[in-house]
């Protein structure tokens, strides 16, 4: 009996890690909403307050009202398309947190799975976090309102505000929508543009990855 179940764990463990490389080996999965994000840049940011895994509360005009810029990453702990980011080398999310931080610079991640979906489980975005030794918070928001505001479908999809509230880019974090890093990475760009006082010249780029588990 003992093998036999150590043969099916097994099984479960290799059929799992096949689906985990398809997934990442497929393109991102196209999704819509009813916000169009691109319309919404050059416009006021949906104001919002979150809580993070810890308790704290995070304001998103607390910290413009500060002089922080603030970039909004939309975050699955499970979404093949979110682990490429952290799980490599290049350590996407992490090291342009580091890059900017000193620069007025706040990140904040936020999940909109709905209370009972697996992807925002407490636990599961704590392990993700300290696994990942990530910098920046993950905010929960289980009732979606913050992700539907912002139109946010995939995860990871990514938002600059301004000091003065502003939107200034939505979409995509870079330009390699599979498996690899993107030799763009719009998110860098348009944070370098905001922080001179310059015009972000792609200010919008479809998103993609993961649906959000609304």
């Amino acid at each position: 009996m003992q093998i036999v179940t150590r043969r099916a764990g097994a099984l479960l463990a290799s059929v799992l890690s096949l689906a985990l490389t398809g997934a990442l080996g497929a393109a991102a999965v196209n999704v819509t909403s009813d916000v169009d994000q691109e319309a919404l840049v050059g416009k006021k940011a949906p104001d919002f307050t979150l809580t993070d895994l810890e308790g704290k509360e995070h304001k998103l005009s607390d910290y413009t009202a500060a002089g922080k810029t603030v970039v909004l990453e939309w975050f699955n702990p499970s979404c093949p398309f979110v682990v490429k980011h952290y799980e490599n080398n290049a350590d996407t999310m992490d090291a342009l947190h580091k890059e900017f931080k000193d620069r007025d610079v706040v990140w904040l991640a936020i999940n909109s799975g709905k209370d009972g979906h697996p992807t925002a489980d407490r636990a599961m975005n704590l392990a993700a976090h300290k696994k990942w030794d990530m910098q920046h918070p993950i905010l929960m928001d289980a009732s979606g309102k913050v992700g539907s505001a912002y139109g946010a479908v995939t995860t990871p999809n990514m938002y600059i505000v301004d000091t003065d509230g502003m939107l200034r880019y939505a979409g995509a974090i870079d330009n390699d929508r599979r498996r690899g890093i993107g030799s763009t990475n719009f998110v860098r760009d348009a944070l370098t543009a905001v922080l001179a006082g310059e015009t972000v010249k792609t200010s919008f780029e479809k998103p993609y990855g993961c649906s959000v588990k609304y």
